[in-house]
């Protein structure tokens, strides 16, 4: 396990502080009958199906009132004199999230996903609710948890590029009570100085003539997983990829569907060790379009999105859909003019086959995923789909399967749970490259032996921690190759 592995994870320990969290059950505040998920551990657990609403008498009722109350660390909507929790959240923008509007007949469906919505939002921790039933009526009583935002992590390490580095992070998921999103980092060494910034403002249901935005500002750098060290450059050199450039998009929903357009620049340069500007490896092949070691990336792309996860950390049914172009317009070196597109596609399904195991953390289920895309038109071979590694085809090193024009890559995962906040995995991936590797320029996967297909199978462990979700998993490749890799979140 790499050392930058270790220290990450002692800044982020070091960045948290930690607060007993403290049992307690909502309690409904009047004699009106009501269906209440009472526990708050569990309360992101799929919710019930709500037998009442099959009657056609209680179909038939109208929703009187929304309400909002915020739960403090100690699952508390009053403080000590009885005075409701202040959120950050405005209760305006969650009550525009909602499809189910005072004044409406109650529908289950509807109430589900407005459920599934605001749990699926950046800045809510946990969604409870309360119905309040009358004879005609009912009120929701909603019972959120906000995201401890903003929050710092620091981090650091040692890694083959810029050696000995340290790193500082800032996000917050939650700017003016309106889910706004501020997500940055900075990463210094020796040799360098990295940096990420984001900022989204997501469109607004309630304001439907206001169009969302968001920008992104970046420069980094590592080593190429294209031209990995099978062939190194002229002097010995391992090639090295910096990246820097930004985007700016406008964003908007139509119903389920979350759409995005957006402007982007990328300048993407292949260096040596001392960051001096390579144009050919050891073998003469060019290592950019332009013939310089640098290739320009202006493009315009679309994205649209379905997201019908029941949350979005850590999901237990579902499916997420994203689809996408992105066309380069031929400006700066390189005057390149391709088109890429790419298809994900996400289906989480509930089964049973070992039952819960008391486990309200690690949700039994089959995850499956399916990967697409290619490139039309002459591209940096830096761009080319590189297949292998703890995100696409486990039990292969980075970029070891394949650098291609085009690739499919098929996920599937049995998750179970072990104990309350640990969960195990069973996987498999595939991911092919179509025969395409040939046809990158200068072939950077066929020169250094990449297979163009691989397949890899393994188990891991996932553990839930108070700074998020860890994963190990343990890879064997169908070439007999076997890592064991330590990371954050799910593989999807």
């Amino acid at each position: 396990m790499r050392i930058q592995v270790v220290i990450l994870i002692v800044g982020m320990l070091v960045s948290w502080s930690y607060q007993a969290r403290a049992e307690s059950e909502l309690k409904n505040d009047t004699n009106l009958p009501s269906i209440v998920e009472t526990d708050i551990e569990n309360m992101d657990e799929p919710l019930p199906t709500l037998p009442s609403v099959e009657r056609a008498e209680v179909s038939e009722k109208i929703v009187k009132d929304i309400q909002i109350r915020f739960l403090n660390n100690k699952d508390k909507w009053v403080d000590e004199k009885g005075r409701p929790i202040e959120g950050r959240t405005q209760k305006n923008f969650i009550i525009d999230n909602l499809r189910l509007k005072p004044g409406q007949i109650f529908r289950n469906d509807l109430f589900q996903k407005d459920v599934e919505r605001l749990r699926r939002l950046n800045s809510f921790d946990k969604v409870n609710f309360v119905l309040e039933e009358s004879d005609t009526s009912l009120n929701i009583v909603y019972y959120i948890k906000e995201s401890k935002f903003p929050s710092w992590n620091f981090g650091g390490g040692d890694n083959g590029d810029v050696g000995l580095y340290g790193k500082v992070g800032y996000r917050d998921a939650n700017i003016n009570g309106l889910n706004e999103q501020l997500d940055t980092s900075v990463q210094v060494s020796g040799k360098d100085v990295q940096f990420d910034t984001s900022f989204v403002s997501p469109y607004r249901r309630g304001e439907p003539s206001r169009l969302g935005y968001s920008f992104r500002a970046f420069r980094e750098r590592d080593l190429s997983r294209t031209f990995n060290d099978e062939i190194k450059l002229s002097n010995g050199s391992t090639a090295r990829e910096g990246r820097f450039g930004g985007s700016v998009a406008v964003l908007k929903s139509f119903d389920d569907w979350d759409a995005a357009l957006g402007l982007n620049y990328t300048r993407i340069s292949l260096r040596d060790r001392d960051y001096n500007l390579a144009r050919v490896d050891r073998l003469g092949s060019p290592l950019s379009v332009s013939g310089t070691g640098i290739d320009d990336l202006v493009t315009v792309s679309f994205a649209i999105s379905k997201d019908e996860r029941d949350r979005r950390s850590n999901p237990t049914k579902g499916s997420l859909l994203t689809l996408s172009t992105e066309q380069a317009i031929p400006i700066g070196l390189g005057k390149i003019a391709s088109n890429r597109l790419l298809a994900n596609y996400i289906l989480y399904v509930p089964v049973s086959f070992i039952g819960s195991n008391g486990s309200t953390e690690n949700t039994e289920m089959i995850a499956l995923n399916l990967q697409a895309g290619t490139n039309i038109g002459e591209f940096p071979p830096a761009n080319a789909f590189d297949l292998g590694g703890l995100n696409s085809v486990r039990g292969y090193g980075g970029g070891r399967v394949a650098s291609a024009r085009s690739y499919g890559l098929a996920s599937v995962e049995y998750r179970f749970p072990i104990l309350r906040r640990v969960g195990g995995v069973l996987f498999a991936d595939f991911g092919s490259d179509f025969g395409s590797s040939k046809t990158v320029l200068g072939e950077p996967g066929v020169l250094r032996g990449k297979p163009g297909s691989g397949f890899g199978y393994g188990l891991g462990l996932r553990v839930k921690s108070p700074f998020g979700l860890i994963r190990g998993d343990l890879g064997i490749s169908d070439q007999g190759e076997v890592k064991f890799e330590v990371t954050t979140g799910q593989r999807f």
